[in-house]
């Protein structure tokens, strides 16, 4: 597991800061219909909301989660009635495999 997980980083920062044409050629290859142009949008746009890239991974690395942020999740869909209170969701999650900054040096 924590092999997939640190590769899943390592490809994201990958994709997103290094050279990705190998990536975008075989996009392009699964979606003929994708031109250069759009793949540099969507890049552009996922940095520029930070869609994989911000808040707690610009320390944590890509994939960051903490309790309180679950703890947050947990209690708002709480509070839309689409979770029971009272559930102890720390034991459906665990944050062994993330959060240790892996492939942060391969941002540029």
């Amino acid at each position: 597991v924590q092999c997939f997980v640190d590769g899943s980083a390592k490809g994201w920062y990958n994709y997103l800061y290094g050279d990705n044409k190998a990536a975008n050629d075989m996009i392009k290859k699964d979606n003929p219909d994708m031109t250069d142009e759009q793949i540099a949008f969507s890049i552009e746009q996922l940095k520029k909301f930070g869609v994989v890239d911000s808040g707690d991974s610009e320390k944590l690395g890509i994939g960051a989660m903490t309790d309180a942020r679950i703890q947050s999740f947990y209690d708002k869909m709480v509070k839309a009635k689409v979770a029971q209170p009272g559930i102890d969701i720390k034991k459906a999650y665990t944050l062994a495999f993330i959060n240790k900054g892996v492939g942060l040096e391969l941002k540029k």
